[in-house]
């Protein structure tokens, strides 16, 4: 469970939030007096906190964790198969597919870096429409959810892409089924917008809970195959004099990404 889920008031779930308290195990393994200096509320406030999330902690644990542990054991091989058959998304440049083995791996996180203006969020909006690329052309047939928090994401530009992307498929299709005219390209580019759940984060509390809000949102929303964040630090980068809790909030939220990739086969 999730700190979101835990029965508290809103505002001391914000509060928690804001501290760099993103998991039940976070807040377990914290003092009493740390933790209401670090949220600002009473130490009556604070134990009561504490032992909403050390009861709530211990269910969890005793309903399988060790089982999930055993079960999570595979062997090298088994690794080496995985990652040989493992899905990918082209970027639509075939050298930046080569150097990447094949395109975006799903199941893994992958980082993009780069100065202001290289094209990060072109590369971004590019994937989140050739995820949707149908099996038939070698994709994925998936949707996206796209995850703003500089406000650079233009929606006129994934239209022109999702464009470009159709009539790449139209020639692709009339090139090896001349003789065919079952195999036109059925994708129309509002079909592909449609397809792209996009969320505007403002401030790093909100990035921090929508990545939280994640993992429910994908068991509902299974054929989502790729989560873009444009830019992950953006917020981190602003106005953040604590650079322990910078770097424990990012590790964290890396985790939870990562663990994301993982159990949905995401990119």
């Amino acid at each position: 469970m999730e700190i979101g889920m835990l029965p508290i008031s809103a505002s001391k779930r914000g509060k928690l939030l804001a501290a760099g308290y993103t998991s039940l195990h976070s807040i377990a393994t914290t003092s009493i007096t740390h933790l209401a200096t670090d949220i600002e509320v009473s130490e009556s406030e604070a134990l009561e906190i504490l032992n909403f999330a050390t009861k709530t902690s211990a269910l969890e644990r005793s309903s399988g964790s060790n089982t999930n542990v055993i079960q999570g054991g595979q062997t090298a091989w088994d690794m080496l198969n995985e990652e040989r058959f493992s899905s990918s998304i082209t970027t639509s440049c075939v050298d930046l597919d080569n150097i990447l083995g094949g395109g975006i791996n799903c199941k893994e996180v992958t980082e993009i870096g780069g100065v202001p203006g290289i094209g990060k969020t072109q590369i971004g909006i590019q994937l989140a429409v050739n995820v949707q690329i149908p099996l038939d052309y070698g994709g994925l047939g998936g949707k996206a959810i796209y995850i703003d928090t500089e406000g650079s994401f233009m929606v006129e530009r994934v239209l022109q892409i999702a464009e470009a992307c159709i009539e790449d498929m139209s020639e692709y299709s009339h090139h090896f089924h001349k003789d065919n005219q079952a195999y036109g390209v059925k994708m129309h580019p509002n079909s592909i917008l449609e397809n792209i759940f996009y969320f505007r984060v403002c401030s790093y509390t909100e990035q921090i809970a929508l990545v939280n809000y994640l993992d429910k949102f994908v068991t509902e929303h299974k054929d989502v195959k790729i989560i873009i964040i444009d830019s992950v630090t953006f917020h981190f980068r602003q106005d953040f004099e604590d650079m322990a809790l910078r770097t424990r909030l990012l590790g964290e939220m890396s985790l939870k990404l990562m663990k994301l990739a993982r159990n949905f086969s995401l990119a």
